[in-house]
């Protein structure tokens, strides 16, 4: 399965072993939870979805590398203690409590959360010592003499053996205790992820054009060269920053995160001519309608692949507006309701004087607001989004009280008007930002239009915005004549293709 489908079905598993009964009971007991074990390529994203998943349900997270791990880390250290039996004294060897054990511990008590993963990674790679324990563990949870707590899945992973020399393959007896996923390198899957984290766009239209360019993992004369998921992130990552510092990304650079000689020469020139397209064409010129009819000329007559790079840098620029304009929707949806319950507590006392009452609840939600973002932070489980939705709450609250302090209003009815006011500024700067995005949409399917006529561009437009999680909400939301009628039409076009597949089927 690609990682996505691993990722449901993990999601799924922790979903049930944390199904309770009406007495609070796991349904599944702790004996009968097996571990789940992710066995795939390195560098395929086995980490990042776990990421994924407890942040989606809301769980803390605890993950740790089996390669450095001993038994003494493991399962704890040996000391000596004094027991008294019937009378007679002796001396008994006691164990520390595991590394791996007391950091979910540590987790709960920073969180406050008290439900998680503990994620395993490189399982099949533990030393020598610590495999014979490994059994006992995966069945129950126990390293040495100290358990994992209640509430806590289990999930492993590894490479294949093909990958990784210190891999050790599971027996029977082992396998047959945990649940085995694999996964393979899928490209159009990650291409979702890397739209959606905002990989390069270079990256991403060069993999559109070479997509067995995305994970390659081969032995010749040289040794091994490798090509991974994870490479194409770092390298991204790394380019976006470059291009801030007016660095220069070279082939010494892409080398040291694609191990492929033919792959960075082609990538390397590719983000070349990536950079020489951006510069002559005038991205922005296009999107605000202003483009010159030589450059319109210039997109109708080139080559395929340059018509590519062209919408996707088109794309690129426009979905990366859509998706700072959908987040300031999301943190102004989040801050209405935290105003209306601010509202609600102020207007309940009217006798304490308004703008120190609307004072000191602000600064309850801020404190409660910054505590929500440390205990997620602490549970490994904040996402880039929630952690900007947050912080642009608090900045709001912030500027709020510091208003109501210097100003002093008089009264509810004044109280309540500065937090309006400063609300409605926010709105109406995201409701200009939201038509200037739609304008430029629009004046994105005219250029197309123009410049690529009935071409297949068009269908890779209307492609992209559709499974662009971005741009197909920005969509849905303020809606697109352009997008729709294209739509429409692509749609229409399609289904005459297969009625004259139908009647060519009957041979009349």
């Amino acid at each position: 399965m690609n990682i996505q489908q691993a990722k449901e079905h993990i999601r799924n598993s922790v979903k049930l072993y944390l199904k309770k009964d009406e007495y609070g009971e796991y349904r599944i007991p702790v004996v009968r939870q097996r571990p789940l074990f992710l066995l795939g390529s390195p560098g395929i994203g086995k980490t990042a979805i776990m990421e994924q998943v407890a942040q989606e349900l809301g769980i803390a997270l605890v993950s740790y590398s089996m390669t450095h791990h001993t038994r003494q880390s493991a399962l704890g250290l040996p000391f000596i203690t004094h027991k008294c039996y019937k009378g007679m004294k002796y001396d008994i060897s006691e164990y520390t409590m595991s590394e791996i054990i007391a950091s979910v511990y540590e987790v709960m008590e920073q969180s406050g959360i008290e439900e998680g993963i503990l994620f395993l990674d490189e399982i099949n790679c533990v030393s020598e010592t610590l495999a014979p324990s490994m059994l006992q563990f995966l069945q129950y949870k126990v390293f040495g003499r100290h358990k994992v707590p209640d509430g806590w899945v289990i999930v492993t992973a590894g490479n294949p053996p093909e990958y990784n020399k210190s891999v050790r393959e599971f027996d029977v007896v082992t396998m047959d205790r945990m649940k085995l996923v694999e996964v393979e390198a899928d490209y159009a899957t990650w291409k979702a992820y890397a739209l959606k984290q905002g990989i390069h766009n270079a990256v991403v239209t060069y993999l559109d054009m070479k997509k067995n360019d995305f994970y390659r993992v081969e032995t010749n004369v040289g040794g091994k060269s490798y090509v991974t998921a994870r490479g194409w992130e770092d390298l991204s990552a790394t380019m976006l920053l470059c291009e801030e510092e007016g660095f220069v990304v070279d082939e010494t650079l892409v080398g040291q995160y694609l191990h492929n000689e033919k792959i960075v020469k082609e990538f390397t020139a590719y983000y070349e001519l990536y950079n020489k397209y951006k510069k002559d064409y005038k991205i922005e010129e296009i999107l605000e309608g202003t483009n010159s009819a030589q450059v319109v000329e210039r997109a109708r007559i080139a080559k395929f692949d340059e018509r590519l790079s062209l919408l996707g840098m088109l794309l690129d620029k426009l979905e990366s507006e859509m998706k700072e304009n959908l987040e300031k929707s999301d943190y102004l949806t989040d801050l209405m309701r935290l105003l209306k319950a601010i509202r609600a507590l102020c207007e309940k006392d009217v006798e304490t004087d308004a703008a120190a009452l609307a004072q000191k609840q602000i600064r309850d939600q801020i404190g409660s607001r910054q505590k929500r973002m440390d205990s997620m932070t602490n549970a490994g489980t904040l996402s880039g989004e929630d952690k900007r939705k947050h912080r642009a709450v608090i900045r709001f609250l912030e500027s709020v009280e510091k208003k109501l302090r210097l100003d002093k209003p008089e009264g509810m009815a004044a109280v309540l008007g500065v937090m309006k006011t400063s609300f409605d500024m926010e709105v109406a700067v995201m409701k200009t930002e939201n038509a200037r995005i739609q304008e430029r949409l629009h004046n994105l399917f005219a250029f197309s239009e123009t410049a690529f006529m009935d071409g297949n561009e068009v269908l890779v437009l209307v492609t992209e915005l559709t499974v662009n999680a971005y741009s197909a909400r920005f969509i849905g939301l303020y809606g697109s004549a352009d997008y729709q009628r294209h739509n429409e039409e692509l749609m229409l076009h399609e289904r005459q293709d297969d009625i004259m597949k139908e009647i060519e089927a009957l041979e009349l």
